[in-house]
């Protein structure tokens, strides 16, 4: 009661529209996912580095998603029968284009959305009839959602009030997570004296300083300028280093998520296209729209024309190309053949690559630390070539004729995505 009153008192008014609910509706979901009690068995990861838990049995499943699916309307799924296991301690990022279900995912882990059919546990337990306030979770916003009556210390202080702690506890709290944001010294000002940067941070702690087990953020570098969005990657990941808690993040940016994440979750249409760390979706795309949406690519239509074990015979417009088998394929399969830019070589030496190219240079980009070079190969235009701006890169011009060449291995044999544009 004592909780309800505050949200209705402090919260409703710091509240934009959200989906057209009422002030009161807003402040209540709010309340749930910031400040309201924990389980009374809370057993949350302490804000001092050197009590970092350690993993026990079963952690590795501390977060499943079990066949959940989400329908707002009851005909268009936005989640279709999604499984997902996120380890205990983990940070993984739901990454995925505008509409893709990722900020679903995170709503419903966090309770803000109900699943309409499949199960979500955490630690072993099912979430099913377990309001927010009771789930001991920590949320990050992509706009602070701080009060602006409130100083930073009161904004931090103000969950642990309404948990019941003592005044002496709340203050050590207080003074912890704002040395672990790097915000010391700035507690008696208001969210309006700081900066953007610094309001986020503050988002941030006033999410640790429950000492949860588990920390949600959805997209909450979102509205800072790219400078500042770098910076405070490395700060959330520094944190996530030093307490051992468990993120899920959900961005639509690449660059933070391979930049932060442990792995990597590429959401399309409501379901996981593919899961690894980083690296593996970067290096090793198993589908064509991973590999479109993780860092830049070539796509080369063809067709296959033979299969020798892990090598795949590909005619590209005429030309035959030599490419390593991810996908289920045979002869005659249509297929997208997927290359980096930086895997290319101009100029190579006779015979250094099985697939070698003649191409003629379009345009040619200065980037800093590198060149553009977008050359037109194998009947195929806007194939783009990175070449490392050092001593000695040699000189490429536009309507150059130049001879390329990559190998087997980095081009990967995907599926024909027929919604690839």
């Amino acid at each position: 009661m004592r909780a309800s009153r505050l949200a209705d008192r402090l919260i409703a008014p710091c509240l934009g529209d959200a989906r057209g609910e009422p002030a009161p509706a807003r402040a209540s979901r709010f309340a749930d996912s910031i400040i309201l009690p924990v389980p009374e068995s809370n057993t949350g990861v302490a804000l001092d580095p050197t009590s970092r838990r350690s993993p026990a049995a079963g952690d590795a499943e501390y977060v499943v998603f079990d066949r959940v699916s989400k329908s707002y309307d009851g005909r268009t799924r936005v989640v279709r029968e999604l499984d997902l296991q996120i380890a205990r301690g983990e940070f993984l990022t739901l990454l995925g284009p505008s509409g893709s279900g990722k900020t679903t995912c995170l709503m419903m882990l966090a309770g803000l959305e109900t699943p309409t059919s499949g199960v979500i546990r955490i630690a072993g337990r099912s979430m099913r009839h377990v309001p927010p306030r009771r789930r001991g979770i920590g949320m990050v916003f992509q706009h602070y959602a701080l009060f602006p009556h409130m100083t930073v210390g009161d904004n931090l202080a103000f969950p642990l009030e309404v948990r019941g702690l003592d005044p002496d506890d709340r203050r050590a709290r207080v003074r912890r997570a704002l040395e672990l944001v790097r915000l010391e010294g700035l507690e008696h000002r208001r969210p309006g004296q700081l900066s953007g940067g610094q309001q986020q941070r503050v988002a941030i702690a006033r999410a640790l300083v429950f000492e949860p087990d588990l920390v949600l953020m959805d997209e909450p570098l979102g509205a800072l300028d790219r400078l500042l969005r770098q910076e405070l990657q490395y700060e959330i990941r520094r944190i996530h280093r030093d307490l051992g808690v468990t993120m899920v993040y959900v961005t639509h940016d690449q660059h933070e998520a391979m930049v932060m994440s442990d792995r990597v979750a590429v959401v399309r249409a409501g379901a996981i296209e593919q899961i690894a760390p980083p690296a593996t979706l970067y290096e090793e795309p198993d589908r064509s729209f991973v590999a479109r949406f993780i860092g830049e690519n070539n796509r080369l239509p063809g067709r296959v024309t033979g299969v020798r074990g892990d090598i795949c015979d590909v005619d590209v417009s005429g030309r035959q190309v030599q490419a390593l088998r991810v996908v289920p394929c045979r002869t005659g399969d249509p297929v997208l053949l997927s290359i980096r830019p930086e895997r290319v070589s101009i100029a190579p030496a006779p015979g250094r690559y099985t697939n070698e190219f003649d191409a003629t240079v379009d345009d040619v980009t200065f980037v800093g630390d590198h060149l553009r070079v977008r050359v037109t190969v194998c009947g195929q235009p806007h194939f783009l070539i990175k070449i490392p701006n050092v001593v000695g890169h040699g000189a490429v011009l536009e309507g150059d004729r130049v001879r390329i060449g990559w190998t087997p291995a980095d081009s990967r044999v995907l599926d024909a995505d027929a919604d690839a544009p």
